[in-house]
C-alpha cells in the first residue's frame, strides 16, 4: 500500500464501561490496549484498542453520546446502527480467538464457510457479540 491508498484508519464503538471493554478486547479478542492509561488518569477522552498497525478500535463511553456536539445524531447513534465489524485474521488467530472466546464463555456464532469479503470469498467466519452488543464476525482467507 502507498500513502495514498484510501484505507481503514479506526472504528469508534459506544460501550458503556471502557475499562471493562479494553480488557474484554484485550483478553478475549487479543487486542493491545491503547491510551488505557492515560483514560484512566483522566488524561484521554477515551482508550483504543489495536487491530493493526494501522487501524484501531476506540471505546468511547456511551455516556458522552449528549456532549458529542460536533457528531449530529451522535446520542441517537449510541444505540448500535452498526450491523458488525468483521476482523480478518491469519488461520491459526482464527482458531486462537474462537479458543479464547469459548475458553471465556463468549457466545459464538456456527462457522460459515465461503462468505464473501474485501478479499472475495473467506474459507471460514463466525460471530460473536462484545459485553457492549457490539456485533463482530471474525474470518479468515488464507
Amino acid at each position: 500500500m502507498t500513502e495514498h491508498t484510501t484505507r481503514l484508519d479506526h472504528i469508534v464503538l459506544w460501550v458503556n464501561d471502557p475499562i471493562a471493554a479494553a480488557g474484554f478486547y484485550a483478553k478475549a479478542v487479543g487486542l493491545e490496549p491503547v491510551r488505557l492509561t492515560d483514560y484512566s488518569a483522566g488524561e484521554a477522552p477515551f482508550p483504543s484498542v489495536r487491530v493493526n498497525e494501522e487501524t484501531i478500535l476506540d471505546l468511547m463511553p456511551r455516556a458522552k453520546a449528549e456532549r458529542m456536539g460536533m457528531l449530529p445524531g451522535a446520542v441517537e447513534s449510541s444505540g448500535h446502527p452498526v450491523n458488525h465489524v468483521c476482523l480478518s485474521l491469519p488461520s491459526g488467530d482464527f482458531d486462537a480467538l474462537r479458543g479464547r472466546l469459548e475458553e471465556g464463555s463468549v457466545p459464538v456464532s456456527e462457522i460459515s464457510h465461503d462468505s464473501f469479503g474485501a478479499r472475495g470469498p473467506a474459507r471460514r467466519s463466525f460471530y460473536f457479540r462484545d459485553p457492549d452488543g457490539n456485533v463482530f464476525e471474525a474470518r479468515h482467507y488464507d
